[in-house]
């Protein structure tokens, strides 16, 4: 559970990205509405990256969470910069439903290790790190694996669509 302002902020963010994002996934792409909901969506993960930045616990600083949080910064960032740089890019709007695919993918594998990580707490079990890391790549892992299989349906549609 979060404990300052900071963890609230983080929390509350990622609950809204994760509403926004799964509404981007599955709308059609282009609309106004899809880009009102994925400007949403782009400012609630940019408030997730960043806080992400500013959870830690002092005595252990930044851990193997923090670098899931720098790739999920730079999905983000690869998404976006096609659209904002079209000119600089071969295939834009290809590259930005990739990457920002993978942004979501990538806020469903934590929202999956959070839920997951708080089992052996909810359930009695003993903490330690292997099973604190164990349930990390299980989850993220399995949700991550479902997530690939979307996408590559998906990315089949866009190369048809877009003629890539």
């Amino acid at each position: 559970m979060p404990h300052d302002f900071t963890g609230w902020l983080h929390t509350l963010a990622a609950v809204f990205a994760l509403i926004f994002g799964t509404i981007i996934l599955t709308r059609t792409k282009g609309d106004l509405v899809h880009r009102r909901i994925g400007r949403l969506y782009g400012i609630c993960m940019l408030v997730v990256c960043i806080t992400a930045f500013m959870i830690y616990r002092v005595h252990q600083g930044l851990g193997i969470l923090h670098f899931f949080a720098a790739i999920s910064s730079a999905t983000l960032l690869l998404g976006m910069f096609p659209l904002y740089f079209k000119k600089w890019f071969r295939q834009p709007l290809t590259l930005h439903l990739s990457w920002m695919y993978w942004s979501v993918i990538g806020l469903y594998c934590a929202f999956a290790a959070e839920i997951f990580t708080r089992l052996p707490h909810i359930l009695g079990i003993s903490e330690n790190y292997i099973v604190f890391y164990a349930l990390i790549g299980v989850s993220s892992g399995f949700t991550g694996y479902m997530g690939s299989r979307y996408f590559s349906k998906k990315k089949k549609d866009w190369d048809q669509q877009f003629g890539c």
